[in-house]
C-alpha cells in the first residue's frame, strides 16, 4: 500500500475513534446519556475457545441477553454449568432469530459452524459479532459480508486486539505521521497448547497461524493495508505424533515495506512475549506483552507530550471485549460508522488463509 493510500486507511482511525475506543471514554460517554433501552442480544454456540466472553454482554447496560443455541444436548449440558450461561434461556436457532426485537446475535459455534450459523443470522436481518477466523471458506464469508452490505448489518470480526489501548495509540500515532513511513512490522503471538487442544485444532490445515497468529494478521492489514504477497512457512516441530502445524511464520510484502507474523503452539510463557513492533522512518512501536500492554516508544524528535528517544508507556488493564461490546452498540444505534469495513475483513480472512497455506477455494 503506498503513503497516500495508508494515511487514507489510518485517517479512519482518527481522534473521535481513539476517544470511542478508550474504555475510560467510553464509560464516560455512558454516565453523561440517559439510560437507553438495551439492545436485545442472543448467542449461537457455546464451543468457540473465545465463547465466554457473552459474560461481557450479560454486564454491560447496552444489553439484554436473551437466549442462548447450543443443538448438541451433550456440550449444552457442559455450558450450563458454567457461570456464564447461569439462568439463561436455551433455545433453537428458530426460535432465537425470533425473538421479538432480537438486534444481534454472537456467534460462537466451532470454527466449522460459524459461517452457516452467521449466514442464518444475517438472513434473519440481525447484526452479528463473528468470532474468528472467519471460517475455512473464503467464497462463503464473501458471500456473507455481500449479504450482510446489502442489509446494512454489521458483521463485528472477534479478533481480541483491534480495541486495545495500546494498538489504538498506535494507530493515532501513524495517523498524525509520528512515526513516519513504516518500513517493517514483526508480531508474534504463541503458547503452549495442551494435547486435547492440539487434536482440535489439528482438525485444521491452517494450524496455529490459522487459530492464534490470525489475530496479529488483522492488526497487520490494519496498520499496513493489503499486503502485495504473502508467503508461508509451515512446520510441526513437537515431537507429537499428530497433525498440527504447531510452529507457523508469514511473510507479508508491502511496496515499502515488510511484516513477519510468527505464531507457535509449543512456546513456554508464551503470552509473555507476545508482541508486535512496527518501525518507520521517524519512530518506533513496540507493544509487549498484547494482553496486558505497555509500549516502548522511540521518536526521531519531540511530538507533542511525547520526547525524542525511547519512552515507556503503560496502559490500564485491558479487558477483552469491553470495548467491543461498547462500540458494537454505538453502531448498531447509528451513533457511528463501524471503523472496519466488509473490504477490511474480507482482506484479513485472505491473509489469514494464505498465511496459514490454505487454499482460497
Amino acid at each position: 500500500m503506498n503513503s497516500s493510500s495508508r494515511r487514507e486507511f489510518t485517517r479512519q482511525f482518527g481522534a473521535a475513534t481513539v476517544a470511542a475506543l478508550s474504555l475510560h471514554s467510553i464509560t464516560a460517554a455512558q454516565d453523561d446519556v440517559p439510560r437507553r433501552q438495551p439492545l436485545k442480544i442472543g448467542q449461537i454456540g457455546t464451543r468457540h475457545a473465545h465463547a465466554s466472553k457473552l459474560s461481557v454482554y450479560r454486564d454491560s447496560p447496552d444489553y439484554e441477553v436473551v437466549g442462548v443455541v447450543e443443538p448438541d444436548s451433550q456440550q449444552r449440558q457442559l455450558a450450563s454449568r458454567q457461570p456464564v450461561y447461569r439462568d439463561l434461556p436455551w433455545m433453537t436457532q428458530e426460535q432465537l432469530l425470533n425473538v421479538p426485537g432480537l438486534d444481534a446475535v454472537l456467534i460462537e459455534t466451532e470454527v466449522s459452524g460459524l459461517l452457516e450459523a452467521a449466514s442464518a443470522a444475517v438472513s434473519a436481518g440481525k447484526h452479528i459479532h463473528l468470532d474468528k477466523p472467519a471460517g475455512e471458506s473464503l467464497p462463503k464469508f464473501r458471500q456473507l459480508l455481500q449479504a450482510a452490505e446489502q442489509q446494512h448489518l454489521l458483521v463485528q470480526m472477534g479478533y481480541m486486539y483491534r480495541y486495545n489501548p495500546a494498538i489504538v495509540m498506535l494507530r493515532n500515532f501513524l495517523q498524525r505521521g509520528w512515526l513516519g513511513e513504516p518500513f517493517e512490522l514483526h508480531a508474534v503471538m504463541s503458547k503452549v497448547v495442551p494435547p486435547a487442544d492440539r487434536a482440535r485444532l489439528g482438525e485444521y490445515p491452517g494450524g496455529v497461524m490459522f487459530e492464534l497468529g490470525c489475530h496479529l494478521i488483522d492488526l497487520v492489514v490494519g496498520l499496513l493495508g493489503t499486503p502485495t504477497t504473502v508467503t508461508p512457512f509451515a512446520r510441526h516441530s513437537s515431537a507429537s505424533d499428530d497433525s498440527l502445524v504447531d510452529n507457523m511464520l508469514a511473510v507479508l510484502e508491502y511496496p515499502q515495506a515488510t511484516a513477519t507474523v510468527k505464531s507457535s503452539a509449543l512456546e513456554v510463557e508464551g503470552f509473555a512475549r507476545r508482541h508486535l513492533v512496527l518501525c518507520g522512518t521517524e519512530g518506533t512501536f513496540h507493544i509487549q506483552p498484547l494482553d496486558n500492554p505497555s509500549a516502548q516508544v522511540a521518536l526521531s524528535r519531540p511530538r507533542d507530550t511525547y520526547r525524542k528517544g525511547y519512552q515507556e508507556i503503560v496502559f490500564p488493564k485491558y479487558t477483552r471485549y469491553v470495548a467491543d461490546a461498547a462500540d458494537m452498540a454505538r453502531i448498531i444505534r447509528g451513533e457511528k460508522q463501524s471503523d472496519f469495513s466488509y473490504q477490511h475483513d474480507l482482506a484479513v480472512q485472505t491473509a489469514v488463509l494464505r498465511a496459514s497455506n490454505v487454499s482460497l477455494e
